[in-house]
């Protein structure tokens, strides 16, 4: 199915008719600043005028002031219970992804038709309501790249083979098949399902982890109706200098700052690669969008308003209690919340 701009409603609707209730979803754990990345994540959807919410799939050890801190800012939160995989002594590649797992409860959310996943650390500068749109049965993400020194546990890496420029290292016919083409988790659109979520937690209790957990098992359980997307939905910033040619910087909609040293909210340029121009380029876009008062949710500033709307009523109401005197009111219709 072609990527075309459709018109988004709140609900899009399908072939049959009927209305579907669409949302996006990322993750949280945690106390530490990783809420800075949600936050900015909101403001940003609300940028681009998502006709879509943002809903926060977060795990007990959230503490409160993160999670009011979320719902000032519009999102939909909910609690989740943390999902583990059969054993935790294997070394991930990344200490904290064993937690990530969790992430694997979003497919209970099954009050939506649709979803689009979006890790903490991404950022939308394009809307991309209409990959809602994208065909039902398939999970649809950006294909990750294998030439990292995080990828040195695995047979492409080794032989030089990646999937972003195969023409470039060719598959040895020695090894068999060439592997199943691999996706980045960080960004993914899915249809939510009670039976599909059982049908995980059974894998998961039967499948050994490995080093990137839950990105390797979703590959492994959704790789025969995995459909690629092109890398504009989910730039890797690697890509930037290990593939710059498959990279249009100015076309890109969704980045993923998951390069060492890339998160913006503790960036410092000082890491390898962190000192380029098209970095600090995305970097100083995206504390634009969260220094950015006017996209702050709109809900305190209805409620001021109201506040204030009512001053009028309030004076009249004394100065009718003072004087005995009927006095007559202009009504004055608050601005609604929406």
């Amino acid at each position: 199915m072609a990527l075309q701009n459709v018109a988004a409603g709140v609900k899009a609707v399908d072939h049959f008719g009927k209305q579907r209730r669409a949302a996006y979803v990322t993750f949280l754990a945690g106390n530490g600043d990783y809420v800075k990345g949600v936050v900015g994540l909101a403001k940003g959807l609300r940028k681009v005028k998502s006709a879509h919410p943002l809903v926060v799939a977060l795990l007990p050890d959230v503490p409160l002031d993160h999670r009011l801190l979320l719902e000032d800012q519009g999102c939909i939160v909910r609690e989740i219970e943390p999902v583990y995989p059969p054993e935790n002594q294997t070394r991930f590649a990344m200490p904290y992804y064993v937690i990530n797992y969790s992430k694997l409860r979003i497919w209970e959310f099954v009050e939506y038709s649709k979803m689009i996943y979006l890790d903490g650390d991404i950022q939308v500068f394009d809307n991309i309501d209409h990959l809602f749109d994208l065909e039902d049965g398939r999970f649809h993400a950006v294909m990750d790249c294998f030439c990292e020194k995080t990828w040195s546990h695995t047979p492409q890496y080794k032989i030089g083979y990646c999937q972003q420029c195969p023409e470039k290292v060719t598959w040895p016919a020695e090894m068999g098949h060439p592997p199943a083409l691999y996706f980045n988790a960080g960004m993914f659109v899915f249809e939510p399902g009670l039976s599909t979520y059982g049908s995980l937690l059974n894998a998961l209790h039967t499948t050994t982890p490995t080093p990137f957990a839950e990105q390797d098992f979703l590959n492994m359980f959704f790789k025969d109706v995995y459909k690629p997307i092109p890398n504009l939905y989910n730039l890797v910033l690697a890509m930037l200098w290990r593939h710059p040619e498959n990279v249009k910087l100015d076309q890109v909609k969704v980045v993923h700052y998951c390069a060492a040293g890339s998160k913006p909210w503790r960036y410092t340029g000082k890491e390898e690669n962190m000192e380029r121009e098209d970095i600090k380029m995305v970097v100083n876009k995206w504390w634009d969008i969260y220094n950015d008062e006017c996209l702050d949710y709109k809900r305190r500033v209805v409620q001021i308003r109201n506040e204030r709307a009512l001053q009028p009523l309030i004076a009249a109401a004394a100065a009718m209690a003072e004087t005995n005197a009927p006095v007559l009111l202009q009504y004055v219709a608050a601005p609604s919340a929406a």
